[in-house]
C-alpha cells in the first residue's frame, strides 16, 4: 500500500481538469486579440480577386493557352474606363457594398518606367493589400509582345 493516500486515478483526473483549464484559458484569451487585429488578409484576397477579374477577363487577349496575356487595346480602355468612370468600374468589380466600401489603384510599369498609374491615390496609414502581376502585353499592329508589371492595390 501507498503511503501518500493518492490514487492513480486521482491523479488523471486532476491532469485532465488542469489541461482542460488552459486550453480554455487560451482559446479565450486569443478571442480577446481579435478585434484588434489588422483586415490586410482580407484586402490582399480582394486585391487577388480584382487582378484575376482584371486580367483574365477584361484585359485578356483572348490565348485560354496563356492566361496572362493581354491585348494592348483592352489594356488602354480599362485605364481610361478607371480613371473617367472610376465609380462605376469599382461597381462592376464588386467592390462597392451595402456595407464595406473597398478603393483601387492599379498601375502598369514596363523596363523602361511606369506608363499609367490610374485610381485613387493611397491614403496614409491605412492597410493596403496588393498584388503584383507579371503579364505580356501584345500589341496587335506589330503582334510584338511585352513584359508589363501590373500592380493592384486595395484599401
Amino acid at each position: 500500500m501507498d503511503s501518500k493516500g493518492q490514487m492513480t486515478i486521482d491523479y488523471l483526473i486532476s491532469i485532465i481538469i488542469f489541461l482542460l483549464a488552459m486550453v480554455f484559458v487560451f482559446s479565450y484569451t486569443s478571442g480577446i486579440f481579435t478585434p484588434f487585429q489588422s483586415n490586410s488578409d482580407e484586402v490582399t484576397l480582394i486585391a487577388d480577386r480584382v487582378s484575376i477579374a482584371i486580367v483574365e477577363k477584361r484585359m485578356s487577349a483572348g490565348d485560354e493557352a496563356v492566361p496572362n496575356l493581354v491585348n494592348e487595346t483592352k489594356m488602354k480602355y480599362f485605364f481610361t474606363g478607371l480613371d473617367t468612370n472610376y465609380q462605376s468600374t469599382i461597381d462592376s468589380l464588386g467592390m462597392n457594398g451595402s456595407y464595406l466600401r473597398y478603393d483601387l489603384n492599379v498601375t502598369a510599369e514596363n523596363s523602361s518606367g511606369l506608363f499609367y498609374a490610374e485610381g485613387k491615390p493611397i491614403p496614409p496609414q491605412v492597410n493596403v493589400g496588393q498584388t503584383r502581376r507579371i503579364v505580356l502585353c501584345k500589341d496587335e499592329n506589330s503582334e510584338s509582345t511585352e513584359i508589363i508589371i501590373l500592380s493592384f492595390r486595395v484599401w
